[in-house]
């Protein structure tokens, strides 16, 4: 009789995922050293060793069906891996699974079925045929309504990908908004989104510089207002001088349009993570 703690034993041991380890011990009759010979000869143990690894390169990719898009990042350790086609193809097929069934979050994500296993086997047995730690980082589902656009632009081959979602119709003004996301990297929709503690300390950090400059004390207040207004330009993306005309604001650009901006989402593939040492 196969046990469950067998089967978590197994798993914990080569990192081989559920179904996998429930079939090796399966066809060794429960022997645990025969299993693992088992899953090593079929080359899904492979995976195991390489759970340790750093996977900050990879692909993202934004998917559009109707009012529904999303953005999913998947990462590999190489930018060779990135690019091989049995990668790519994962990538695609998850996007689309994650489009059409909508998980709630990664682990709903996770146990959906791509291509007859779940998308969690799915990246356990794509990491040991391709040979790299692969793994599924993070997605973001956006809907919209028949009134509204969706604008994505992808840069550098799926390094940076963005999404937009605007109030109107015109898909080139979205595209255009999509690629100023991708190049200015704002962080924020507007002034009004930017959290208070981090105008807060940004405040407190140009007060400090601007008394170290030992500028006239009453002038401070002004001064301090000056910066700040240069650091909503850089961050809100509404702020932001339009990549196309510099001299105008995005905001003034989508409204020359008789458009406006409702959110954003831009992946930046392996943003944060720790880069492997060459």
């Amino acid at each position: 009789m196969i046990t469950a703690n067998m089967v978590k034993e197994l798993r914990e041991q080569t990192g081989a995922g559920m179904l996998d380890c429930k079939k090796a011990l399966t066809e060794t009759n429960g022997n645990m050293e025969e299993a693992i010979t088992w899953l090593r000869e079929k080359g899904i143990s492979k995976a195991a060793k390489k759970q340790t690894r750093i996977a900050a390169e990879g692909l993202a990719t934004a998917k559009i069906n109707g009012n529904d898009a999303v953005l999913v990042e998947v990462n590999s350790e190489t930018d060779f891996v990135a690019k091989n086609p049995e990668f790519v193809s994962l990538v695609d097929g998850i996007a689309n699974v994650i489009l059409d069934k909508k998980p709630a979050n990664m682990e709903e994500a996770m146990k959906l079925e791509l291509d007859g296993t779940s998308i969690e086997e799915a990246i356990v047995n794509k990491t040991a045929t391709i040979g790299e730690k692969l793994s599924f980082r993070r997605f973001e589902l956006v809907e919209k309504t028949d009134n509204q656009v969706f604008g994505t632009y992808s840069h550098m081959g799926g390094k940076i990908v963005t999404l937009a979602l605007l109030e109107g119709n015109d898909t080139e003004v979205a595209k255009d908004i999509a690629m100023q996301i991708a190049a200015m990297r704002p962080l924020y929709l507007d002034r009004e989104s930017v959290p208070e503690e981090r105008i807060q300390k940004e405040r407190e950090i140009l007060t400090e510089q601007a008394e170290n400059e030992g500028l006239d004390s009453n002038k401070l207040p002004m001064i301090v207002n000056g910066r700040l207004n240069k650091f909503f330009e850089e961050i809100c993306l509404v702020d932001q001088g339009f990549v196309k005309e510099n001299k105008m604001k995005v905001s003034k650009y989508v409204e020359s349009k008789n458009m406006k901006i409702l959110s954003f989402v831009r992946y930046e593939v392996g943003e944060g993570m720790e880069k492997k040492e060459e």
